[in-house]
């Protein structure tokens, strides 16, 4: 194995790594831990569409591609810096693990600037988060979550050369194969969809994550979570944008889809699913590999399961 290789095994690893270095205030400056390397710390604002972005990385530099971290819906980049109950998060072990990790909140939200509603969409994520991953001087190691699936297939189509590999956890499938919501009712500015809870979106504000979503569709049946912290954890999500969340439960087909997979070609993907996940069965993420191999290939598929 080489450095420019990460492998299912070294994610796995990386990805449950305990303890990290401190993050320090300053650029060049790194803080030390007795238990672990100090890292490096900076953070960064592309203009246009405004997105905000964080990146951590060993205070000697590293030889691997860098990682870009991509959070799911109702989250912001500070999900992988640190668990609910205060344990250093996924970016500090890649971290640890040898990687420069870049960690961007969505262009118009979180810490990221301010996008009219009307006009973020799906197609604006995916350019703040291409504008970032251009910026890196090298192919990296994209990794998403749930709703952020659709961009990075998305951005694998459009942005290939500056990606080396991706890696879709619990991912969103893109709107070639994802099925059309049931609109249970709407208006003008709401609309009403079942799935595997009942959702409202009004197109005129962003959505709450209310606990009810939290305890059912966030945690779920997991043994993973402390349930302790799940009022911690519900407080610290942020709404999500309506056209978002739209496209995301591919209303009238709106979600993102992929229209040539010329730039997928080469690429290693990685599909890891979950088993405590209500709206990410293993069946239906096994759809997105399937889908993937029935179209030209030339790309290298995995899949795994997570607990």
């Amino acid at each position: 194995m080489t450095d420019n290789i990460i492998s299912r095994r070294e994610f796995g690893m990386a990805a449950s790594a305990a303890g990290a270095g401190l993050i320090t205030s300053g650029k060049d400056l790194a803080a030390k831990e007795s238990s672990a390397p100090p890292l490096n710390y900076s953070s960064g604002l592309i203009e246009s569409p405004p997105t905000y972005y964080e990146v951590l990385e060993p205070a000697g530099g590293s030889t691997k591609p860098p990682m870009v971290l991509i959070c799911g819906g109702g989250h912001t980049g500070a999900c992988y810096l640190a668990t609910v109950d205060g344990r250093p998060g996924w970016a500090q072990a890649f971290v640890r693990a040898g990687y420069k990790v870049v960690v961007p909140d969505w262009p118009g939200v979180g810490r990221s600037g301010y996008v009219p509603l009307d006009d973020l969409t799906g197609e604006v994520v995916v350019e703040g988060l291409s504008k970032i991953v251009r910026s890196l001087g090298q192919p990296a190691i994209v990794m998403t979550h749930s709703m952020s699936g659709a961009y990075g297939w998305k951005l694998l189509e459009n942005y290939g050369q500056h990606i080396a590999k991706l890696v879709a956890i619990a991912p969103g499938p893109p709107g070639n194969i994802q099925a059309v919501s049931d609109i249970v009712s709407e208006t003008a500015d709401t609309v009403v969809v079942h799935g595997s809870t009942t959702m409202t979106i009004n197109l005129k504000q962003p959505v709450v994550s209310d606990r009810n979503f939290v305890e059912v569709k966030l945690v779920g049946k997991s043994a993973q979570f402390p349930r302790e912290h799940i009022a911690v954890y519900a407080s610290s999500l942020t709404p999500i944008p309506p056209r978002l969340l739209y496209q995301r439960r591919n209303i009238r087909g709106s979600q993102l889809k992929v229209a040539d997979l010329s730039n997928y070609r080469g690429k290693r993907i990685l599909v890891m699913t979950g088993t405590a996940d209500i709206d990410h069965p293993r069946e239906l993420d096994g759809a997105i590999v399937e889908w993937l191999k029935r179209r030209e290939g030339g790309f290298h598929l995995s899949r795994r399961s997570r607990d």
